[in-house]
């Protein structure tokens, strides 16, 4: 159906009340096309664009281009001609009395596709002049406030988002709209942990939470918040290492999603001020991420057992969720259960998995790397289908993930190369991660020493020093002396450090020829290695105890043969074009 062939001919002949009549029905057709089901966007699109051929008021023409910019940009990947339409949207709308509201919707679609076209000056100056132009409109003022602060943390600058949250936050104060103040102290708060200023972590987020319980407002929102404010307050503990003292919070995080989860869907959203119809997270993506949470804090404490069973849970839940609709924030999830789930494999010995999960969280190295029919000979293989296609499907969908995560599936094959004694590989890997300008500090730390082993392990003393030279201490985060830190984990119940500690100080007391101290020492590390478990430490243990009865899981840890024949295994070499920039 052609609708603006049709009706082209006819069209300078009408008057007025024609060309209304005409303009209203196509609009009419439109809304039906869009609301079908499934909906027929194409021909949508064709009404509108043949509703700009009736002569009408220029409100109804910028409403117009408004919509069709609105639906080029959700629907297709014709970015150019979204942007046209929504910037005829915008300059029609600064004439127009009474039009603010179209004026600013336009202005916040156009930022949208000019961040998606890299374009972060062009996103950054017409959010900010509809900032200036919405004073009087307090929900568009603050959802442009929101929109600025998320681009300038996208592009790192941190200070800015966090400056531009705090004046969110005052004017949503002064404006009465008192559930979005707490949603940017939230946004501030998680920015600050973000960009590691935590000292003003603490006063923003015990402000926050006072707001929180002091707010009436609608339930199931006041849920969304408690769950906003516990997620940040657990991984600020997290942070800090205070993995015991973090559970009441983690406890009280896993009641609120229960009952943000017993509310029915649409129907509690009532009594709500227009000013605050802001949600920060549908509740379904809530529940994952207090799955991944629960995830960071198992695999933190030690509980290896408990870290594989809510990533899997976790993994189901974002299945679900994708069988009906896919989101950005639900790639993110995955790709980061994948690495962490892919840590614990590698803890536990079990490299199989572990290579197996890092190949499907970084398998964007197969269109990378492969021909298409190689890849089309791997797709076919039986243990290689599902969530590769869907990891491909990850990577592919939102480049900005491979920038994000790459760094760390580069550190995690480097682990599993050194898991398996491959020490060129392992050094490539690494060398590789701490390359990537995107690498975070405490990535760079964990990749520098393990990178620091890999030159132990090879005698290259010179490289060795010159990485230790970097890693001084006294520039890390914090101090600490090896009892002290055994100290400490032990009070937080962080029981691999805690294993890892007691096995050093064993093999320092077997150093210097303490067998006694040694064995005190390494026992319990033994015992704890295995309650984990950590499959090195025990080995580790094992070789300072001179015990040589070696289990059936330590057996199969060194069977480097059987490994090596996956096709998994061949990552280990996987570097792509962008690896030397």
């Amino acid at each position: 159906m052609n609708v603006k062939k049709c009706l082209l001919p006819e069209m300078s002949s009408m008057n007025t009340n024609d060309n209304q009549s005409c303009y209203l029905a196509l609009m009419s057709m439109a809304e039906e096309f869009r609301t079908q089901t499934p909906p027929d966007m194409r021909s949508c699109v064709q009404c509108l664009l043949a509703s700009l051929n009736v002569s009408t008021h220029p409100a109804i023409e910028a409403k117009t281009h408004l919509h069709l910019g609105n639906i080029l940009l959700h629907f297709t990947t014709n970015l150019d001609k979204s942007q046209s339409h929504l910037e005829k949207a915008w300059y029609l709308s600064q004439s127009v009395p009474n039009c603010e509201e179209l004026k600013l919707e336009s202005a916040s679609l156009l930022a949208m596709v000019y961040e998606k076209k890299n374009e972060m000056n062009s996103s950054k100056q017409i959010l900010t002049k509809a900032i200036e132009e919405s004073q009087h409109w307090i929900y568009w003022h603050s959802r442009l406030l929101f929109q600025l602060a998320q681009i300038h943390a996208n592009e790192k600058e941190y200070v800015s988002a966090s400056n531009i949250l705090s004046i969110g936050a005052d004017y949503a104060n002064m404006s009465g709209a008192h559930y979005t103040r707490i949603l940017f102290l939230l946004s501030k708060g998680m920015t600050l942990m973000i960009d590691r200023r935590l000292s003003e972590v603490h006063p923003v987020l015990s402000l926050a939470g006072q707001l929180v319980e002091t707010w009436n407002g609608n339930l199931q929102m006041k849920e969304a918040l408690k769950v906003y404010f516990l997620v940040l307050q657990v991984c600020h503990h997290l942070n800090a290492g205070q993995v015991k003292s973090v559970k009441p919070c983690l406890k009280l995080l896993q009641q609120s999603i229960q009952s943000i989860t017993a509310y029915h869907s649409e129907d509690d959203y009532v009594n709500v001020n227009p000013n605050d119809m802001f949600i920060w997270m549908p509740r379904e993506h809530m529940c994952v991420l207090v799955y991944l949470v629960t995830v960071l804090h198992s695999m933190q404490a030690g509980y290896m057992d408990k870290a594989q069973k809510y990533t899997e849970k976790a993994l189901m839940q974002i299945e679900k969720l994708k069988a009906v609709g896919t989101h950005p924030m639900l790639n993110t999830f995955q790709l980061l259960l994948l690495e962490h789930i892919a840590m614990c494999r590698l803890v536990m010995g079990n490299r199989t998995l572990a290579i197996k999960e890092v190949y499907n969280g970084s398998s964007v190295a197969d269109l990378l790397q492969r021909s298409e029919a190689e890849n089309k000979a791997q797709t076919n293989d039986s243990r290689l289908t599902g969530n590769t296609a869907q990891a491909l499907q990850i990577c592919y969908s939102d480049p900005k993930l491979k920038i994000r995560h790459k760094p760390m599936i580069h550190a995690l094959l480097g682990m599993y190369a050194m898991s398996m004694n491959l020490t060129d590989a392992a050094e490539a890997q690494l060398a590789t991660a701490l390359r990537a300008p995107s690498a975070c500090t405490e990535l760079r730390v964990m990749t520098s020493l393990n990178l620091a082993i890999v030159y132990l392990r090879n005698k290259r003393e010179k490289e060795l020093n010159d990485l230790l030279a970097k890693l001084n201490p006294e520039t890390l985060p914090s101090v600490r002396y090896l009892r002290e830190t055994l100290k400490m984990a032990n009070g937080e119940d962080l029981n691999r450090l805690t294993s890892c500690s007691l096995v050093l100080l064993g093999h320092i007391f077997y150093s210097s020829g303490n067998s006694r101290e040694s064995m005190n020492m390494v026992t319990p590390a033994m015992q704890l290695a295995s309650k984990i478990p950590d499959i090195h430490v025990q080995l580790w243990a094992t070789s300072l105890l001179k015990v040589y009865v070696v289990s059936k899981s330590v057996d199969d840890l060194l069977l480097v043969k059987v490994r090596t024949q996956l096709p998994e295994h061949n990552y280990i070499h996987w570097f792509d074009n962008t690896d030397t920039e």
